[in-house]
């Protein structure tokens, strides 16, 4: 047996008894091969086998790295990061069969499928944070795995505007705003949506509502929803749009949906616009005002005949505030625009009026709600 051939050996060994302790097997092993092993070699030999038979093998230590956000594999072998909001090309390849089998590592507990009828999978691991993989024939110059990193510090929202910003973000929370946070993909819109519920008063019952559970919010009261894809044979799925619904029967003071996607914008609409105050989304966009326009077009999505002028209705009074997140000059996100719908112009369009653009406040928001608590008998 050859060193780096250890981690198959210790792989072995593990799966024909789950209980084996994969360092002291890989040490000892190493030890019969290199007895002469320096201490510090035979510490990394085994952490690395560990990684490789327990973990994540190689991208193991890419994830332990807190500036890490995002670890992506291309072709089953070039492995790059985004550190700090930059993205960097890392010395790790992974050997031929490795990306396969990381991905199989992932979503075999899961109870996913990924194979060539269903190349594309979307999972969760352990400590919330996401994966997406595509494997071939969809991906034709071999597998692609992409790993999200969950949070586990909650930014401030200072982290994202400056004070006078921030001070009225934190006036819009108070104040039971209905915000929709929208950007580009990895503009920090959960991040941001973890910052705003973190603003909510203690004791206030929150649902959240998520593809995969992201948000950790501090309060004593929440209740988390996670959406499921379909099993292997294509039932038992539950989706954005079922959650919501479900939410509502659960008598939240607030409620959270991580993204907006779909059909689902319908229930979330009209949820916000009975009552559930305060509550907060997001949607991909690229400006403040097409954020209100995919909300329009993704419920005229489903399948219930409402005519556009009614949907615009319904969007304009049930969103008080939308929150537009990019990246600044160095990778750091940041907010550079808050506005509020306001009453449909002649012309029907829906129009926005600013509060915020970039550092400057330049109005103060009139749309304010009634506090939950003061209404309830």
């Amino acid at each position: 047996m050859r060193l780096d051939r250890l981690d198959d050996v210790v792989h072995a060994l593990v799966v024909a008894d789950p209980a084996t302790d994969v360092t002291t097997a890989a040490r000892r092993h190493a030890l019969a091969v290199a007895p002469l092993l320096p201490d510090d070699e035979l510490d990394a030999l085994a952490d690395r086998v560990t990684a490789r038979v327990h973990g994540l093998g190689p991208i193991e230590q890419l994830l332990a790295d807190p500036a890490v956000t995002e670890v992506m594999v291309n072709a089953g072998a070039d492995v790059w990061v985004e550190r700090s909001g930059r993205l960097e090309r890392t010395p790790v390849t992974l050997r031929p069969g490795a990306a396969e089998h990381l991905v199989e590592r992932i979503v075999a507990p899961l109870g996913l499928r990924i194979d060539r009828t269903a190349p594309i999978v979307d999972a969760r691991l352990p400590d919330g944070s996401r994966v997406h993989a595509v494997i071939p024939p969809v991906a034709v110059d071999g597998p692609c795995l992409t790993i999200r990193r969950f949070g586990v510090r909650t930014l401030p929202l200072d982290a994202f505007a400056p004070p006078p910003v921030a001070g009225l973000l934190r006036q819009a929370v108070a104040g039971r705003a209905n915000i929709l946070v929208s950007g580009a993909t990895a503009s920090g819109k959960t991040t941001l949506l973890n910052a705003l519920a973190a603003e909510a008063p203690p004791g206030e019952r929150i649902v959240t509502i998520e593809d995969a559970a992201e948000l950790r919010l501090p309060g004593e009261h929440i209740v988390r929803l996670e959406a499921r894809p379909p099993t292997a044979d294509g039932t038992g799925a539950v989706t954005i749009r079922q959650l919501v619904r479900a939410a509502l029967r659960m008598r939240p003071d607030r409620l959270v949906v991580g993204e907006v996607r779909g059909p689902e914008a319908l229930d979330m609409v009209q949820a916000l616009s009975t009552g559930h105050d305060g509550s907060l989304a997001t949607c991909h966009a690229n400006s403040a005002l097409d954020a209100l326009r995919r909300v329009e077009a993704m419920v005229l999505q489903g399948e219930h005949g409402l005519p556009l002028a009614a949907v615009r209705d319904q969007v304009h009074a049930s969103i008080d505030l939308v929150v537009h997140l990019a990246r600044a000059t160095g990778g750091a996100r940041a907010v550079v625009e808050m506005a509020e719908p306001v009453p449909e112009p002649a012309d029907g369009r829906p129009r926005l009026r600013p509060i915020a653009t970039g550092v400057h406040v330049v109005a103060e928001p009139t749309r304010r709600r009634a506090r939950a608590q003061d209404r309830r008998p």
